[in-house]
């Protein structure tokens, strides 16, 4: 048994940077002499806050298994210095932070980073910029772009999440910061938002979104954002995803099935793996910083969760193992040899190893859309067979009138409306087209990217199409498993010829068990997950003007719609 080591709290500890800014930082070290490796994290959502620091993990352990672990406030937030900007400062400012951490009395030269979302983002940022003493990282559930991983996905802004992020994470602290004598009564007003949100998500312009209208400072910077501004301003801060392939780092990414980040951590994950330094995985069943075992509908078992992955070891001893393997001498070091991906395989609800991701025994196959021109739940079929003469399909999409947002990779507040959702109430719908299999009389195994291919038509100038991947039960419930959007670039004159559209619906890990069914459901919203696109060639973000849209969806032998799944040989 590993001896632990008493353990000394530090309270804002100070850090300057280069431009003299001073950062602080809460310390966690053990209480006896001697130097140890560094894990350093730095969020914006204040160093004091047991849900942001204890969130996933035990600082407390980590620093009684021989660490310093220093949790951090990014510039601007809470009891640091300067001026807030997402992103755009973390990679200078985390060079700075690790060497600073790599000087401490205590420290013995060698740093690691560890943190979820935000603080998985700074990580890799910091990274991209090659401070000497950073070692290894763990980021979890991150991206590495301010646009493609943060706003936007295949052209539609990430409205649910960039929205309530703005107003529940980063608008206190702001206003409490720049607007003091405007503080209490501002928070009252974000508090009642928030448990009205709801009630404001279908406003357009989404530049003048309620919520934030008498919260100035908010206003700006979301306006900032979702406009684009920051990010075309500010190109070379506000993304290092080129930078990934050559990033020569060790690093351990965190992804989750229904996780917002989920496509860029395996982005991530598969880019950093060109550099040749070591890289593992591990996907489990979870939503964005929510590791129970209880994910929207469905129960993984108790394995399944963080606290107890497959009853041997949480994500705290998951984080010790890599960096003993990584920070601590070769006599010293405990790291587990294991395979690098780790994954959890729904359906059968089981951990899984794998040598790669994605898997190289994969065998990529089509399943094509088929109806006799009426597609919903019990008319349109989905099968390996390829389509010949058959009618399209047809729905209209109405902006004013979207597809509820029902389960699936999002963040919303207090995590609500993610995860595994019974979607019968979607597929009654009268836009929402519909294609299922025959019952499996084997089970089926569907593991790695998933892409929807579908070729359509519509009278708008531009418009989008969603997709969405469905296990269904024998008894009828229908859960979804992945999805994706794409918009739709705006053409000149409205055409209606068919056009190829390709979605990334991301990546899962399912059985198809026995008498369930693979479903596939076609439509053109998904909101508030994602803003609506009003048909006209403008934006909602800065216009109000919406009109409905006749849409087509073509599976013939000239047209062939289908989802390309990743299925694993039995």
């Amino acid at each position: 048994m590993t001896k632990t080591i008493p353990v000394v709290f530090e309270k804002d500890v100070p850090c300057r940077l280069r431009d003299g800014v001073t950062l602080y930082a809460n310390v966690y070290r053990p209480d006896r002499d001697g130097r140890y490796p560094v894990l350093l994290t730095r969020h914006p959502y204040n160093k004091n806050l047991a849900d942001f620091s204890h969130r996933y993990l035990d600082p407390f352990r980590l620093a009684a298994s021989g660490y310093v672990v220093i949790i951090q406030d990014v510039r601007g937030r809470f009891s640091s210095e300067g001026q807030f900007v997402p992103f755009i400062h973390e990679a200078d400012d985390g060079y700075d932070a690790v060497e600073w951490a790599a000087n401490l009395p205590y420290c013995d030269g060698k740093v690691g980073m560890f943190g979820l979302s935000y603080y998985g983002f700074t990580q890799l940022f910091a990274a991209a910029e090659s401070p000497p003493s950073l070692k290894a990282v763990f980021p979890a559930q991150a991206g590495s772009s301010i646009k493609e991983d943060m706003l936007f996905r295949q052209g539609a802004l990430k409205y649910g999440l960039f929205a309530t992020w703005m107003l529940d994470s980063i608008a206190p602290d702001l206003i409490h910061r720049e607007c003091p004598d405007d503080y209490p009564a501002a928070r009252k007003e974000i508090e009642t938002a928030l448990h009205h949100i709801n009630d404001f998500y279908h406003h357009v312009p989404l530049i003048e979104w309620p919520p934030l209208l008498n919260l100035g400072p908010v206003l700006s910077l979301y306006q900032q954002f979702i406009t684009q501004e920051i990010s075309n301003v500010s190109k070379s801060k506000a993304s290092i995803k080129h930078r990934l392939p050559s990033l020569e780092l060790p690093a351990y990414h965190l992804a989750g099935w229904y996780d917002c980040f989920l496509g860029s951590t395996l982005e991530n994950y598969q880019e950093m793996c060109k550099a040749g330094e070591e890289q593992c995985l591990i996907i489990g069943p979870w939503g964005h910083g929510d590791f129970s075992a209880v994910q929207g509908e469905r129960f993984f078992g108790a394995h399944s969760a963080g606290d107890w992955m497959n009853e041997k070891r949480d994500i705290t001893s998951l984080h010790l193992e890599w960096f003993d393997k990584k920070l601590k001498t070769a006599t010293s070091a405990s790291g587990r040899e294991g395979a690098p991906v780790q994954l959890f395989v729904m359906g059968i609800d089981e951990w899984r190893e794998e040598k790669e991701w994605p898997l190289a025994r994969t065998r990529y196959t089509p399943y094509y859309l088929h109806s006799n021109g009426k597609a919903g739940v019990k008319t349109g079929t989905l099968s390996p067979m390829k389509p010949g003469a058959e009618p399209p399909d047809h729905f209209i999409y109405d902006p004013a009138n979207p597809v509820p947002t029902l389960g699936g990779n999002g963040l919303f507040y207090k995590g609500q409306n993610t995860g595994p959702c019974d979607q019968r109430r979607i597929e009654a719908r009268s836009d929402v087209l519909v294609y299922t299999s025959e019952e499996l009389k084997e089970p089926l195994e569907v593991t790695g990217p998933i892409e929807v291919v579908i070729w359509a038509a519509t009278d708008a100038v531009s418009t989008d199409f969603t997709a969405k991947l469905v296990d269904v039960c024998p008894d009828g419930k229908s859960y979804n498993i992945t999805d994706g959007i794409v918009r739709g670039e705006p053409i000149p004159e409205r055409m209606t010829d068919a056009v190829c559209y390709r979605l990334d619906l991301w990546a899962t890990s399912n059985v198809f068990l026995p008498g369930h069914s693979l479903r596939v459901e076609i439509s053109s919203s998904n909101f508030p997950r994602y803003d609506v696109n009003p048909n006209t060639g403008n934006s909602t973000i800065d216009s109000e003007a919406m009109l409905p849209a006749s849409q087509t969806i073509y599976h013939d032998e000239d047209h062939p719609s289908y989802i390309l799944l990743p299925v694993i040989p039995t």
